[in-house]
């Protein structure tokens, strides 16, 4: 056992990753219909779609490096599309807080795996 305390540090900090990616994805797609009711350009809607689609896929290969560091994609392509909707931007600076977060928790576990 780690000196963290959890039987499988990694299996834990890529359910901590998967679920935050899987909050964003499903944030991305219930603002679909409200961006799509405010008339707002296909871009927008193309963005929030895209992103959901690209959150659900990088559930599944958080267990490679790579992963963790593509899923910045996600905020910052968020904080790009605020130039399409200022709610965008305020998504991006929200994600991109939580996923800080969330490589924070990833270091901490790392740090302390024997």
């Amino acid at each position: 056992m780690s000196t963290t305390g959890l039987k499988n540090p990694g299996g834990a900090v890529r359910g901590v990753g998967a679920s935050a990616l899987v909050v964003f994805g499903l944030v991305l797609l219930l603002a679909l219909l409200p961006l799509a009711k405010l008339g707002q350009s296909a871009g927008a809607l193309w963005l929030c779609g895209g992103l959901a689609v690209l959150s659900f896929a990088l559930c599944g290969l958080l267990r490679h490096g790579w992963a963790w560091h593509a899923a910045l994609v996600v905020p910052v392509a968020l904080l790009a599309g605020g130039v399409l909707h200022w709610s965008l931007l305020a998504l991006g600076i929200v994600f991109g807080l939580t996923w800080a977060y969330v490589l924070y928790v990833r270091r901490a576990v790392y740090a302390n795996k024997p």
